[in-house]
């Protein structure tokens, strides 16, 4: 299940190295420009913005306008599947999201998985959407919380914590942990698929709280989850390339590549490019991972981390991306810098 089309990004995804790697950057349907800005003023909320499909639409395809981006990512959140699972969440201004908390799987699994995925109907009409007006070399990634961040909203409420009490779930209650996992599994494979059946051509999945973690426990909520996920989206037929980004997976990410099944790995600003050449298969695509802080402070700095960048994975299939989200104070001039030393190489 999925047309993987004719794209650059497809194409190095599938394990093609390219002279001049395919670049887009996450986040960037943001904050960072003003166009998203107008549009979001738009909007009541950030979950109407989400639901919305002509707003989230064209905040998927702004930075493919002003850019030229090699894909587009969906413009939406890791959480909404939470609220479909049937968990309150808002996003509170100057304090991020906030969900209603669980004491146990059981608060997940009042909503069956495929009602849950039922309910996100607006994300898929986006999909459909965008896919039907980008230009066909142009890939659309859809994408998911990893099942290890998604429970740890739910198990802690927010994500702006040192998140001891998920850790503790981790340490305490495996079992309990596990079954909340194997409820956000479901329903996170059932999302997922019908994001490929609306358009999508490749999958990422966000793990973006798998920094610290020791190497038993990252085995158990971040290695094995995500490993069940991908295994249930290749038995429900997506084929569709999917890149995991475990965020701060730092020595355990050859562990990752290996054991989860997915196809490329998102590395993030502090992956070392040695590290990653000699501990990743040759032929494993990786995406990543330029610092978005230096994407703000531009200069020659920039230039020559590009270019060190660029020059340490010629040779493996590489995607240019950030090693994190692009920041609302991001210049736009030196997002085109980093664009142009890429493409013009």
């Amino acid at each position: 299940m999925g047309q993987t089309g004719t794209s650059k990004l497809i194409s190095v995804l599938g394990g093609t190295p390219a002279k001049r790697p395919p670049v887009w950057m996450m986040r960037q349907a943001g904050r960072h420009l003003p166009e998203y800005l107008e549009l979001r003023a738009r909007a009541r909320d950030f979950l109407d913005f989400c639901y919305t499909p002509s707003m989230a639409t064209e905040a998927t395809l702004q930075p493919v306008r002003r850019y030229g981006m090699d894909a587009a990512i969906l413009f939406a959140d890791i959480l909404l599947i939470l609220d479909a699972m049937g968990l309150g969440v808002e996003f509170e201004k100057g304090v991020g999201p906030i969900v209603q908390q669980i004491d146990s799987a059981a608060d997940l699994g009042t909503v069956p998985a495929q009602k849950a995925a039922d309910r996100l109907a607006p994300v898929y009409e986006t999909v459909s959407r965008v896919r039907a007006e980008l230009p066909r070399d142009t890939a659309l990634v859809g994408f998911a919380g990893s099942p290890w961040t998604v429970s740890l909203y739910a198990i802690e409420g927010r994500g702006k914590t040192d998140k001891s009490l998920a850790w503790r779930w981790a340490h305490g209650k495996p079992d309990e942990l596990a079954a909340v996992m194997d409820y956000v599994i479901e329903a996170t494979a059932h999302y997922l698929v019908r994001q490929v059946e609306a358009g999508a051509n490749a999958l990422m999945l966000f793990d973006s709280w798998a920094e610290g973690l020791p190497d038993n426990i990252f085995r158990e909520v971040i290695i094995r989850p995500t490993a069940k996920l991908v295994t249930l989206l290749r038995e429900m037929g997506v084929t569709v390339p999917v890149i995991g980004f475990p965020r701060g997976a730092a020595a355990m990410l050859p562990e990752y590549a290996e054991l989860t099944g997915v196809t490329a790995v998102g590395l993030d600003t502090a992956a070392v490019p040695s590290f990653v050449k000699a501990s990743l298969p040759a032929q494993m695509p990786v995406q990543g991972h330029l610092d978005p802080l230096l994407l703000i402070e531009g200069g020659e700095r920039l230039d020559a981390r590009v270019r060190e960048l660029v020059a340490a994975y010629q040779g493996r299939p590489h995607i240019f991306n950030l090693g994190h989200g692009i920041r609302p104070e991001t210049p736009i001039a030196n997002v085109e810098r980093v664009l142009k030393i890429i493409r013009e190489g």
